[in-house]
């Protein structure tokens, strides 16, 4: 007599099959990933444009209101003294209140601000404005580092955080020439400048899509509806077994460990190459003899793109390896020789264009990969306060890079000074993930 079966129990011994468990996982992990990735890209891409369109900005700003490159280089940085202040008060509060309501909270202020930076008019006014905006939007980034903790583990986290930072290229290939379009196409309207029209045009993305997150985000996998109880179990059982590693879970913990105080170093120097290109690639390529501003935009997509590809080989590499030093170490070097390219070039629009890149390559592709380090040993509150302390540490470099290499520019009236002091800071960041970092603590 055959025994009775039905869908259901038929399902669950094809999960429990070890030569199916593995394909059921892989299904329905990717089917975690398309539900929600997507929209996590999509928003990281509108908060860095939001983030760096100042540099887009500057190119008309300055003389309208009658800035130094120090005053822009402060007023750009002050961003990151706010992120640094409540990024980690915002992690914890979202590790509390859940990811839907609490990014969405963040999304629609920092719209809000970023519009309203249209309207200044005075480098005090310009230094709030900037303030508050990293205010705003601290706990975005490691909000979403901490998220993908709940859903993935160790060894399918890297190719989740890739293609979620891939929002960070893909805001240059679509933003910088998006940019330099709205500056060319809207100066004038209604009496306003084109930079003006910039920072209100690009903040509406960010109000629609915090309204899309809170409809649609789910906090953890507990919460879905859209997934069987066994394959919330599926997931469950990974995220169990990656977390039997993890050896700080507590905030206490965290506040303690030498080791991810180092990170937050290694981290810094990285941000400092990152933010370089981020808010000087317009002005270099200026140097170089483009004057129009949609031109601009046009070139910056090159070293962009090229950044996308790499990050996303990358991340496909040190997944199928599970290698992960090793894989921020070489493109931390790789910008490092870009911004050094660079900073040689001035004034020639192709190995400026070359040196780019390469820094562009390196510096996106490090710092998506640079997050597999400190998730492979924080759980829990230790996690939500160790990713954001690492975070918002790291990005105090966002104040530093801007207003060092603004202030450099305004003293040696050249940007070379300040990209080489970049590449120093990326290669110091090389020599510690080397040197400290064990590699049997984080090739997982």
């Amino acid at each position: 007599m055959q025994p009775n079966t039905t869908p259901a129990s038929a399902a669950r011994a094809t999960l429990n099959a070890p030569a199916a468990s593995q394909d059921a996982a892989n299904a329905v992990f990717k089917r975690a990933a398309w539900r929600f990735i997507p929209l996590l890209f999509v928003s990281y891409v509108v908060a860095y444009l939001d983030r760096v369109n100042i540099g887009f900005a500057k190119l008309q700003m300055l003389n309208d209101l009658q800035f130094s490159d120090a005053v822009y280089g402060l007023g750009a940085g002050l961003f990151f003294l706010g992120y640094f202040l409540f990024e980690v008060p915002s992690n914890l509060l979202l590790h509390k209140l859940g990811a839907r309501r609490w990014i969405a909270r963040i999304m629609i202020t920092w719209g809000v601000l970023s519009a309203a930076t249209a309207w200044v008019d005075s480098p005090m006014m310009f230094y709030v404005i900037r303030f508050l905006l990293g205010v705003a939007e601290a706990g975005f980034f490691p909000g979403v580092i901490l998220y993908l903790t709940y859903w993935f583990p160790s060894h399918r986290r890297g190719r989740m955080t890739a293609m979620f930072m891939a929002g960070n290229p893909v805001s240059g290939i679509v933003g910088a020439p998006l940019s330099g379009y709205i500056m060319y196409a809207f100066g004038g309207t209604m009496g306003m400048s084109g930079w003006q029209w910039l920072f209100i045009l690009e903040a509406i993305p960010a109000v629609i899509l915090s309204i899309v997150i809170y409809c649609y985000l789910d906090d953890r996998v507990a919460d879905v509806k859209w997934l069987s109880a066994e394959e919330k179990n599926l997931i469950k059982n990974e995220i169990d077994q990656d977390a039997q590693v993890r050896t700080h879970s507590s905030v206490k913990s965290v506040m303690l460990s030498p080791r991810v105080w180092l990170l937050c170093l290694i981290l810094f120097g990285v941000i400092m190459g990152s933010y370089a290109i981020g808010f000087w690639l317009p002005s270099i390529i200026r140097s170089a003899g483009i004057a129009d501003p949609f031109h601009i935009g046009l070139l910056a997509m090159i070293p962009y793109t090229a950044a996308l590809i790499s990050m996303l080989l990358a991340s496909r590499s040190a997944d199928h390896f599970r290698e992960r030093r090793w894989h921020v170490i070489v493109p931390v070097l790789v910008a490092a020789g870009g911004f050094c390219i660079c900073a040689m070039s001035e004034n020639q629009i192709t190995p400026a264009i070359f040196g780019l890149s390469l820094g562009a390559m390196g510096v996106v592709t490090a710092v998506a990969m640079f997050w597999a380090l400190p998730t492979a040993f924080l759980g829990g509150a230790g996690a939500a306060a160790g990713i954001a302390l690492i975070n918002c540490t790291g990005n105090l470099a966002g104040f530093v890079s801007p207003s060092v290499i603004g202030w450099l520019k305004t003293q040696t009236h050249s940007v070379s000074s300040g990209l080489f002091f970049v590449a120093a800071m990326l290669a110091l960041s090389a020599v510690l993930v080397l040197s400290f970092i064990p590699a049997k603590i984080v090739n997982r």
